[in-house]
């Protein structure tokens, strides 16, 4: 069995909502716990922001209760339903999502090629089973060198805290970093990063957004 149907069982599992599947279901990936640990340890949970996992398009949960609060715990992270930390959601509880969304499942963007290209990198540069380094250390790397040196940005406020899209490519396919401070006055942290066909429309959403967009809170 290869690590993708490895991973496609396990979020089977975990989508059970009982802490025994969750339990069944990360024992069929057992980098996982590896990678999570290692991030805790490297306090790279701390770049990122907080996200909510009710998903801004459908309105209902991309992962279960169950799996949230084990994820939250074994990062060592106090979290209240359905708020949490935005990396350790978008990077491993996406992988464990099975919920569809107008734009696929969410771990397509680390399952397939199109971020790892909009990035410069290898097809295969955010699997997440790679032993090189965590998911989490790679995409926290990526989004950065996004925000570092954009094709394409914009900056605007929500309720005083400052938020920013960087676009690598100012036209065509391109990888969306975006980040927002946790109050006003504050650094912005990560929220989420993902492949967009047209540059134009994410910049034209950010824009016209009454709320942070894109599960940030």
């Amino acid at each position: 069995m290869s690590e993708l149907d490895h991973l496609t069982r396990a979020a089977s599992l975990a989508a059970e909502d009982t802490a025994a599947g969750v339990r069944a279901a990360l024992d069929q990936i057992p980098w996982l716990e590896a990678a999570i640990h290692g991030d805790r340890a490297a306090g790279r949970f701390e770049a990122w922001g907080q996200s909510t996992i009710i998903d801004e398009h459908t309105g209902t949960p991309l992962l279960s209760r169950a799996l949230f609060d084990d994820l939250h715990r074994r990062a060592g992270i106090d979290a209240d339903w359905p708020i949490g930390n935005a990396g350790l959601l978008h990077c491993y509880g996406y992988l464990l999502s099975t919920a569809m969304t107008p734009y696929g499942l969410k771990r397509d963007r680390w399952i397939g090629a199109a971020l790892a290209s909009a990035c410069g990198l290898p097809a295969d540069a955010f699997h997440p089973w790679h032993e090189e380094s965590t998911l989490l250390a790679r995409a926290t790397r990526a989004a950065t060198a996004v925000r570092a040196s954009p094709g394409v940005e914009a900056t605007r406020t929500f309720g005083g805290r400052e938020a920013h899209v960087a676009l690598a490519s100012a036209r065509g396919p391109s990888a969306l970093a975006f980040s927002i401070a946790p109050r006003a006055a504050t650094p912005a942290l990560l929220i989420t990063m993902f492949p967009v066909t047209e540059s134009a429309t994410p910049l034209a959403d950010f824009t016209a957004a009454e709320q942070p967009p894109w599960n940030a809170v």
